[in-house]
């Protein structure tokens, strides 16, 4: 009998000795966790809110909307608030919605859809929050760039040539693509390590059911 037969067998019993968790057990113990990610997830998007409007509150001053109002964005940057606030209070809600259907849930069924749910919902908002900040920074851009035009128009010395138009558009497309590949990052690191643990949470439920 070599090294590797003895091994196994000296494993062989120290796993008789070893406690054998049951069905429910080992789901009970995949639900609390599921639970408490939601639970993160919920109060992370809250402190995420609660962090840009105290934000906004302090850069919005009255410099800021002088500024605005130059380029004549005032109206714009009211309704973009406006809706971004109405959206971001609905995937607080549907995060919140999310936690109370985990925490109440039964079955291991049950839980594998509403982690699954829950997934969906948080990739959802990431891409809520890329493609809106992408809108809304070419719209300035767009807004900026007619007010310059009118301005150009009553000064000749204002206006781009060729050259300058090229540079201008390969800015505004490099400073939009470290923009959201800044975003994407910070939201992949907070709710991405999440997720993961979400994921593994459903596959684990899903060998549970196989066997």
């Amino acid at each position: 009998m070599d090294d590797l037969d003895l091994l196994k067998q000296d494993w062989k019993k120290q796993e008789k000795n070893l406690p054998h968790l049951s069905y429910d057990e080992i789901y009970k113990m995949i639900w609390k966790r599921s639970s408490s990610i939601v639970k993160w997830i919920f109060v992370i998007s809250i402190l995420e809110f609660l962090l840009g409007a105290v934000l906004n509150i302090f850069l919005a001053d009255e410099e800021y909307w002088q500024q605005m109002e130059k380029y004549q964005l005032t109206e714009f940057t009211i309704i973009v608030y406006i809706v971004s606030y109405l959206i971001t209070f609905y995937f607080i809600y549907r995060f919140y919605k999310n936690y109370q259907s985990i925490s109440t849930t039964d079955s291991a069924s049950r839980l594998m859809k509403n982690i699954l749910k829950t997934r969906k919902t948080v990739k959802y908002y990431i891409g809520f929050i890329l493609i809106s900040s992408g809108v809304v920074f070419l719209i300035t851009v767009f807004l900026m760039i007619r007010n310059h035009a009118v301005e150009s128009a009553d000064n000749a010395n204002m206006e781009f040539d060729a050259t300058q138009w090229l540079i201008f558009i390969g800015g505004t497309l490099l400073a939009l693509g470290l923009l959201l590949g800044v975003i994407w990052l910070i939201y992949r690191v907070v709710y991405g390590i999440l997720l993961k643990r979400l994921l593994k949470n459903y596959k684990e439920l899903k060998k549970l059911e196989m066997e």
